[in-house]
């Protein structure tokens, strides 16, 4: 339809162009500007073909004609009609073509440009037509420019909405998985030890295995349920419920005494916030079973303090300070957290153990 439109165009400025030729030059001329002109026309309406060959062969053309009027004493080229077909080769090349070779059409056409101006040296009657063909080229550069920058900054948009939703993912992932992987690790280890001499003990490790087994597929369920949900709504924000089940389960799988401490305004808030709150409870849990096994007792607070919510996850482990210092789950706490604009202090504490510390606003995520 876009093609049919410019054909139309096209003719009209040839007609144009002839009769008011025809008037003034005679026939002769006549038939060297239509010819030239209506063969740029029908390359440029064959474009899509190939665009560079297109353009390439239009710029010949118009390099062509300009050197004959000018051997022969002709009006300066190229007329309306063929500096309108060039101005659609060159901004169709400048749209779509690889840098180098669009720099390369532009160029040319401004080539032709200069060319046609030099045989107009020292004369004022042809100048009008190396302006209308300025005019156009600039017409034809800005018109395959723009959409080229536009398309390119909408390429660079989406990319950089598909790398955040990887990254998404990917803290979603270890945070749903890691957490159960991590618990059933400990649980196979308590069975090899209790094997031999209680079974009893080793069956109720195996059940625990069993069990976190099945909480890792219901996350991978849900990780690929966001995979598949087109709006990208997140899942259900977890309330204070969800996180005394996560610290019991902690504590049937062995681990170290944990004293919870939650708010009582806990399911009011943003579902960020509580999402967040959830994470960082439930991969400062992880740490503690990977790297601090022998760590006495844990401590959960999750505490408001007027617009701040603050959730510190404590041990009292002994070891050596810079064992959690590296890893994905850090990194993704740290930016979930900052997301939020809140912040996240880990390291150890001054009485032996280590210490994640995370303080989210709430008035700036309502």
């Amino acid at each position: 339809m876009a093609d049919a439109g410019l054909a139309a165009v096209l003719a009209l400025v040839l007609v144009f162009q002839a009769v008011g030729i025809a008037s003034t030059w005679g026939g002769g001329y006549w038939w060297f500007d239509a010819a030239a002109g209506s063969v740029v026309c029908v390359i440029a309406l064959v474009r899509r073909r190939g665009r560079a060959a297109a353009a390439a062969a239009g710029l010949a053309v118009a390099a062509v004609s300009v050197l004959v009027s000018w051997l022969a004493g002709l009006p300066s080229e190229p007329g309306p009609a063929m500096a309108l077909a060039l101005a659609v080769l060159i901004g169709s090349a400048v749209r779509e073509l690889p840098a180098r070779p669009a720099c390369a059409v532009a160029a040319g056409g401004l080539a032709v440009i200069a060319a046609s101006l030099l045989t107009q040296l020292g004369s004022t009657s042809g100048m009008p037509v190396v302006v209308l063909n300025s005019l156009t080229w600039l017409g034809g550069v800005a018109g395959g420019l723009g959409p080229r920058l536009l398309d390119a900054r909408r390429r660079a948009v989406a990319e950089g909405v598909r790398r955040g939703e990887r990254m998404r993912l990917a803290r979603e992932m270890h945070d749903v998985v890691a957490h159960h992987v991590t618990g059933i690790v400990v649980e196979a280890q308590a069975g090899q030890l209790d094997a031999p001499g209680r079974p009893e003990q080793a069956r109720a490790s195996f059940a625990a295995i069993e069990g976190a087994g099945s909480e890792a597929l219901t996350a991978m369920r849900r990780v690929v349920g966001l995979l598949r949900d087109a709006d990208g709504a997140a899942p259900t924000a977890p309330g204070p419920e969800r996180l005394t089940a996560l610290v019991g389960r902690f504590r049937e799988r062995g681990g170290p005494a944990v004293e919870l401490r939650l708010s009582e305004d806990e399911g009011m808030w943003p579902h960020e916030v509580a999402a967040t709150v959830y994470r960082v409870v439930q991969e400062s849990l992880t740490n503690v079973a990977r790297h601090a096994a022998h760590a006495g007792t844990v401590t959960v607070d999750v505490a408001r303090d007027g617009e701040e919510v603050t959730v510190e996850v404590a041990d009292d482990s002994p070891g050596p300070s810079h064992r959690r210092r590296g890893g994905y789950g850090l990194v993704g706490m740290r930016e979930r957290v900052e997301a939020l604009r809140g912040t996240l202090d880990t390291g150890p504490r001054p009485g032996g153990g280590w210490s994640v510390r995370a303080v989210l606003p709430l008035e700036e995520n309502r």
